[in-house]
């Protein structure tokens, strides 16, 4: 009985050590790309750190500092949740919505879906600053036709309260990732079950809310999920239409404070990087990297949560 009990010791052992070893890569990457910068990041946000000079411990006064001091945090935290709010929502409404017309069209299918597919290609730099020339208050060809037919004329990327509808506006532009995800996946929804809906007297709403969403719910999942953890990093295109509308566009020694107009498009990876690497902050930085990774944990959960929604719960 000794020796079996030995041998199963030693086989389970050698099997956990192979599990082990297929698991390594893994292990690895999550130590190294995740845990390892997580903690980092933690530690440095309750310290006193320039990149160059030992790090000193200060307790909470970074925090203090980002909560309560500093006057960018609470607009860059508003400018940031209503993003993920209003754009994530109508880039995923639109996104459905291109997909299904597209899945309709008899004829030229692939002229569509090659035009709604390639402004996602445009670099996010080019594309900003076509959209702020386009949406030029003064002399962008956007406003002269409003003008022309007797509508409001907005200031877009000039005024405050049009810059982060510019934004969303820039974004579904874009849509051509979702629309072809959301494509194919109505494309797999059983034709069998829409004919047994149609027999049923089911009319064209009632087939897409019984028939095409519960068949696509984990893709819409997959494209809110996504959609927020990428406006959480949202950097490039308000940092660069906010220069443009300035008229701040490059060349050395410019000082640009972003956020304009008036810190409405500001959000919180910029300020990230303003404090880390503009005015060396690393501690401040830290505390605000970490505010963005609870924010994004509390949006995954609420979506991932059973129950709510998103995911069809087992009856």
């Amino acid at each position: 009985m000794a020796t079996i009990s030995v041998g199963l010791r030693q086989k389970r052992r050698k099997e956990r050590l192979r599990n082990l070893a297929f698991l390594s890569p893994w292990l690895i990457g999550v130590s190294v790309f995740f845990l390892y910068p997580l903690f980092s990041t933690v530690y440095f946000s309750f310290m006193k750190y320039d990149g160059f000079t030992p790090p000193v411990w200060t307790g909470l006064k970074n925090w203090t500092y980002v909560f309560t001091d500093y006057p960018f945090f609470w607009p860059a935290l508003r400018n940031t949740l209503w993003l993920v709010i209003v754009m994530v929502t109508l880039r995923v409404v639109f996104g459905l919505g291109i997909g299904l017309l597209i899945t309709k069209v008899k004829t030229g299918a692939g002229i569509f879906r090659t035009l709604f597919y390639l402004p996602y290609l445009a670099p996010p730099v080019a594309a900003t600053m076509a959209f702020a020339f386009l949406l030029n208050p003064g002399t962008g060809p956007v406003n002269n036709i409003l003008g022309k037919l007797g509508l409001p004329q907005p200031g877009w990327f000039n005024d405050p309260a049009w810059s982060k509808p510019a934004l969303t506006l820039l974004a579904i532009w874009g849509i051509g990732d979702l629309m072809v995800i959301f494509m194919a996946s109505l494309l797999d929804v059983p034709l069998e079950q829409y004919e047994a809906a149609s027999l049923d007297g089911a009319g064209a709403w009632k087939r897409f809310v019984h028939v095409t969403l519960p068949n696509i719910q984990p893709i819409v999942l997959f494209a809110v999920i996504t959609g927020v953890i990428q406006t959480m990093q949202y950097y490039t295109q308000p940092l660069i239409a906010g220069k443009v509308a300035s008229g701040v566009i490059g060349g050395s020694g410019q000082q640009f404070e972003p956020g304009y107009p008036d810190k409405s498009t500001l959000t919180l990876p910029q300020l990230v990087y303003n404090l880390g690497f503009q005015r060396f902050d690393t501690g401040g930085a830290s505390v605000i990297a970490l505010v963005l990774f609870v924010l994004a944990m509390i949006f995954t959960a609420i979506l991932m949560r059973r129950g709510s929604g998103f995911l069809a719960t087992d009856e």
